[in-house]
């Protein structure tokens, strides 16, 4: 792996040079090195979320392959997607997502917990499941055997019998909605008002195009992956689009075999 921006002198050296993560040719960045180049902000005002995701696409727009992600991702993409999870306190994802995905606990890691502890942070981030049915199976670890409880993110008119359901199973269920309908920007301060503002979605397209409709993605870490698919696989975000396009700007560039590991944020500061 080897970083390509932020471009400094020593990145424009051809010759195997020295910049801030090591020798520019090809190597496995450490676990470290990744947690310091994908750290969340500083300096935030007191209680104020971030949100960002996590997604990988194809060449040709395609957010999985036989409707999982795992086909058109790689090793170091896995590595990225753990260290993005080993950072943050909450994972959000949406209930069609943790049913394809098999969804299990998020697990506390060695490699992150001094950094964890460091920053007041909880042994593995809590997973929050957003769901308007509540079609979920809450018999599964997910629900039952997390290291802190799963939270399921759902709207006031959601069924009393699955809510009742999801509680007796240990999750924390919280009403983030009204109606059968979950309301992005609710889910958000919701967790933030959990203490839970270094958030991470890992999608899916429904649940991304969502939170790009609602204006509260602030960062998105997207890998491209060197692959064509064709077929009619979905976007990396789906659903209703936004007036005006939003601008966003690249904080990070890394590659490795081709795969192109960017970080883009909001605003270019």
């Amino acid at each position: 792996m080897r970083s390509l921006f932020p471009v400094t002198d020593l990145t424009k050296s051809a010759s195997g040079g020295e910049h801030p993560n090591g020798p520019l040719t090809d190597r496995e960045w450490s676990l470290d090195e990744l947690a310091e180049a994908y750290a969340y902000p500083v300096g935030l005002p007191a209680g104020t979320p971030w949100l960002r995701a996590n997604m990988v696409s194809t060449l040709d727009g395609a957010a999985q392959h036989d409707g999982r992600s795992q086909g058109i991702s790689c090793a170091s993409d896995m590595r990225i997607f753990g260290t993005l999870r080993g950072l943050a306190d909450v994972v959000i994802a949406g209930a069609e997502t943790v049913r394809l995905e098999g969804y299990r606990p998020a697990r506390a890691r060695e490699a992150f917990a001094a950094r964890r502890a460091a920053a007041g942070q909880g042994p593995a981030p809590a997973v929050a499941v957003v769901t308007g049915s509540m079609d979920l199976d809450f018999s599964l670890p997910l629900f039952t055997e997390p290291l802190v409880p799963t939270l399921v993110m759902t709207g006031a008119g959601a069924p009393a019998d699955r809510i009742e359901a999801a509680r007796k199973a240990g999750a924390e269920v919280v009403i983030a909605g009204e109606g059968a309908r979950v309301d992005p920007v609710r889910v958000v301060r919701e967790l933030a008002d959990r203490g839970l503002r270094r958030q991470l979605t890992e999608g899916g397209p429904r649940l991304l195009g969502q939170f790009v409709a609602a204006g509260v993605l602030d960062e998105l870490c997207l890998t491209i992956s060197p692959m064509l698919t064709a077929g009619d696989a979905q976007r990396i975000a789906g659903g209703p689009g936004v007036a005006v396009p939003e601008r966003f700007f690249l904080a990070s560039l890394l590659e490795e075999a081709g795969f192109l590991f960017t970080r883009y944020r909001r605003t270019d500061s």
